[in-house]
């Protein structure tokens, strides 16, 4: 079982309350950041004691992961559904990343979550860390998946360069105020895409 599955399996098994603490834990870590945000915050926000919190998250790191896999679910189940909506042909679902963007990034004006709490976990072996690294990953592979099934040349190079034109778009949308960033990156990638067609 991956791990954003395992995530989602244990969302679905919390308790009301423990939905609540997440929720509440999950606006303010993206709002104000990790470090800045205490389980007594969280705690007093969601209404419940740090033992509740404690009890159902183990501490403030197991909440942390759950919220990154939280959000990690919610990006890969969009990503399915426009996935499923366009059908098998591996050339058109390379481009639907880029094409949810916008849909994305609508409710993302802080950027990316995992991108903000990267720079807030320097240690490679924090749990919040591996989940981050991990959700990078499954996009490349399936940038590399599909342009493989397309007959793309040198999909291995190809996947990163689209790896970093979307996350480029990501960072550009929120700091640098770039409201057509998504549309660029498409463009640019649908590009890179028919160049690399035989």
């Amino acid at each position: 079982m991956s791990r954003a599955t395992s995530g989602a399996a244990r969302a679905d098994r919390l308790t009301p309350g423990a939905r609540r603490i997440l929720a509440v834990a999950s606006e303010l870590f993206y709002r104000r950041g990790i470090h800045a945000v205490g389980v007594d915050t969280i705690a007093a926000e969601s209404g419940v004691t740090k033992r509740t919190l404690y009890d159902r998250f183990g501490s403030k790191d197991g909440l942390l992961v759950a919220y990154l896999e939280t959000r990690d679910q919610r990006w890969r189940d969009l990503l399915g559904e426009h996935l499923a909506a366009v059908g098998d042909d591996p050339a058109r679902r390379v481009l639907v990343p880029f094409e949810v963007l916008p849909e994305w990034l609508g409710e993302s004006d802080r950027g990316c979550s995992f991108i903000n709490a990267f720079a807030e976990l320097p240690e490679p072996e924090h749990p919040g860390r591996q989940v981050i690294v991990a959700e990078k990953k499954w996009l490349r592979d399936l940038f590399h998946r599909e342009l493989t099934a397309a007959g793309a040349a040198d999909p291995d190079q190809l996947a990163v360069q689209l790896l970093s034109l979307h996350e480029g778009a990501v960072v550009s949308f929120a700091i640098a105020d770039e409201s057509h960033a998504a549309e660029a990156a498409h463009a640019a990638a649908e590009a890179l895409l028919t160049a690399a067609m035989p």
